[in-house]
């Protein structure tokens, strides 16, 4: 009939487990076939055995996929690429900086410089707009030019017999040395690019002219005008005709292509602040004695 427990009392030590069936990989297995097909292939083996270790040959078929899953994910490195801690720690591309209101209002007044310039350029070529009036703006060119102005100041320097006419005509020739100096420098500094549109014939160049910033006609005009008005007795008139040959000369280096507007109206402001200049180093002849006992000899 059915089997008589043993009798507990009977027994010394207390019966020991049933051992679980040990987990045994196959060998000549795949790898690849141990993590798709094993846990069909332990199932048939273990269906073969009977209904009654079904579940015992699931459980073993779970465990078995388990452990090789975890075998698996422990010795195959990812197939998803994983960013290192360096890259992540590279910075993406920085923002390009916002330009400041400076920036784009000096930016602004370039474009608007360069479209008017362009505009009051019509001189530049004999097949400009105005080209025919292109050799009377010449002539205002050879006006305010540096050379025949230093030329006249020497030559009448030399020919005056008066002391006062000699000191002014000294510290004029001092204001012209100073011009040329002064606008070199800049122009060396700064280095602007005359207008693509101008004609190279202009009268007696140096190697700095081909820079175009500040203008020296400009700059030679406005302080010979205001030199002129402060140390000349002149009628209204003179006056008159003296500043608008300053403010022609100056434009006319526009109409002729030579300049950009921003270079004549920067020349206009600092011949203006070289007479201020010459009249703080107004040479005398008890500031230079020797300068003026040269001259009178």
């Amino acid at each position: 009939m059915g089997q008589v427990p043993p009798n507990k009392s009977t027994t010394p030590f207390p019966p020991s487990p049933s051992p679980r069936p040990a987990l045994s990989i196959p060998h000549a297995r795949p790898l690849v076939s141990m993590v798709t097909g094993g846990g069909r292939a332990e199932s048939r083996e273990a269906g073969g055995c009977g209904s009654g270790s079904t579940s015992t040959s699931t459980s073993i078929e779970r465990s078995r996929s388990g452990a090789t899953y975890g075998v698996l994910s422990h010795t195959m490195p990812s197939s998803s690429p994983r960013s290192s801690p360096a890259r992540r720690a590279e910075p993406g591309p920085s923002p390009s900086p916002t330009p400041s209101c400076t920036a784009v209002a000096l930016r602004s007044l370039l474009a608007a410089d360069l479209q008017a310039s362009r505009r009051l350029g019509v001189c530049a070529g004999e097949r400009s707009a105005w080209g025919s009036a292109r050799p009377l703006l010449r002539l205002l060119e050879v006006s305010g030019h540096g050379v025949p102005w230093l030329a006249g100041t020497l030559y009448g320097l030399g020919r005056s017999e008066s002391p006062a006419g000699r000191e002014v005509l000294l510290n004029l020739l001092f204001a012209l040395v100073l011009d040329i100096v002064l606008v070199a420098v800049v122009k060396g500094l700064v280095r602007r690019r005359r207008p693509t549109y101008n004609k190279m014939d202009m009268f007696v160049t140096i190697s700095v002219d081909k820079y175009s910033f500040p203008s020296g006609h400009a700059t030679r005009a406005a302080m010979v005008c205001r030199f002129v008005l402060h140390h000349l007795v002149l009628a209204i008139p003179l006056r008159v005709l003296v500043v608008l040959w300053a403010f022609i000369v100056g434009l006319s280096r526009v109409m002729l292509g030579r300049h950009n507007v921003t270079d004549v109206v920067f020349g206009f402001i600092m011949g203006y602040m070289q007479y201020s200049l010459v009249k703080y180093f107004w040479l005398s002849p008890l500031s230079a004695p020797t300068l003026f006992a040269i001259w009178n000899q």
